[in-house]
């Protein structure tokens, strides 16, 4: 069974930092494109960042560029969102996806076909 599951979420003070875990297991995606998505109290799932699959290739929402980094360690199956500068606004449930190896890297949700069960980030001011 393919599985992944989101670790490091938290409460933590504005301009604090958190680091999130992707943990990969059931298969590998060492050859896949991965991401963080995020949805918010009230608000809709949006895109965070997404790298391909080596971890050469990155790609971030606005809102985040600068203050998050995402990485993967293809050894361990494992993928990190460091996030740096936490602000109010970037409270959300906090998802990692992953491809079935058709895209390079992709921002778009429908595009992802395996999600984890979510971990919550919570900032305060």
């Amino acid at each position: 069974q393919v599985q992944l599951v989101e670790s490091g979420g938290g409460l933590v003070q504005a301009g604090g930092s958190l680091r999130l875990s992707c943990a990969a297991s059931g298969r590998t995606f060492s050859r896949n494109a991965m991401g963080w998505f995020r949805q918010g109290p009230g608000k809709e799932r949006e895109f965070v960042a997404a790298i391909n699959w080596s971890g050469g290739s990155m790609y971030y929402a606005d809102s985040v560029k600068g203050r998050f980094t995402i990485s993967r360690d293809n050894a361990k199956n494992r993928m990190y969102l460091q996030m740096n500068s936490l602000k109010p606004e970037d409270t959300a449930v906090y998802y990692c996806a992953a491809e079935s190896g058709r895209y390079y890297y992709t921002g778009l949700d429908y595009n992802y076909d395996y999600w984890g069960q979510g971990t919550q980030v919570t900032v305060s001011s």
